[in-house]
């Protein structure tokens, strides 16, 4: 499938309902650049877990602060996988921003003003161009929010949070589905209430409910949308 124009896509919507899968399969599909602006918070509050800036879930702000200079992250397309892993200075870090450990204080890492503009500055520089599909929290609303298409995915919470939970077991990694739908709900307050960049979902965006569609179909009905917006812009460009 291919357009005229690159677009840039923008994904935003509540943790584990699907958006870097969506985001993922979309960027195959239109051969665009996929960026999971999640992966960078967790690079983020890993180099912060490792390095002792957080106690007992509390981020010691002005330390961090101190230490985002020495943060590096990068993307490595990993041909096997398929998908972009996040390198944390130099070193891959896919698997490990995955565990519960960082998924219990990565909510609060991005809360934090210094982390946001350091993070939003890269992916906006990344996005430059075009041809990106980019998700997270707060990509249509403050990263790009000029960009062309726009879709807010959500799903029922216990659709999201037995998704999550089949991941992690799949991983090896244990816990139980009533302290992964705990984990997910705390992420959905901390994301929708904080005051730097919270998770809403813009005017302009398309809402996808995913709760009972299979991959293939959520994909198909984003891809849609796009193939809208790009005989859209097709037009007016004729017109013009």
């Amino acid at each position: 499938m291919s357009f005229q124009k690159q677009l840039t896509i923008a994904i935003d919507g509540y943790s584990s309902c699907g958006k870097s899968t969506l985001a993922k399969a979309m960027a195959n599909e239109l051969n665009y650049t996929f960026v999971d602006s999640g992966a960078m918070y967790r690079g983020v509050a890993l180099y912060c877990l490792r390095n002792g800036l957080i106690v007992n879930a509390i981020p010691n702000v002005s330390e961090i602060e101190n230490h985002l200079p020495n943060i590096q992250l990068d993307f490595y397309y990993n041909p096997e996988t398929r998908i972009q892993e996040l390198l944390l200075n130099n070193e891959n870090v896919e698997q490990e921003i995955r565990t519960p450990e960082v998924a219990a204080v990565v909510s609060q890492i991005a809360t934090l003003r210094s982390v946001r503009v350091k993070l939003v500055e890269e992916q906006q520089k990344i996005g430059e161009n075009g041809g990106i599909v980019m998700d997270g929290r707060d990509i249509g609303s403050v990263v790009f929010p000029d960009a062309e298409v726009k879709l807010f995915v959500t799903a029922n919470p216990d659709v999201r949070a037995m998704r999550r939970f089949k991941e992690l077991s799949e991983k090896g990694i244990i816990t139980t589905f009533e302290d992964t739908k705990r984990n997910l709900l705390e992420r959905d307050e901390i994301d929708s209430n904080r005051i730097e960049s919270p998770l809403v979902q813009t005017a302009d965006a398309i809402v996808l409910d995913n709760s009972q569609l299979t991959q293939e179909e959520q994909l198909q009905i984003a891809l849609f949308h796009v193939q809208s917006k790009s005989r859209e812009l097709a037009e007016k460009q004729l017109d013009c």
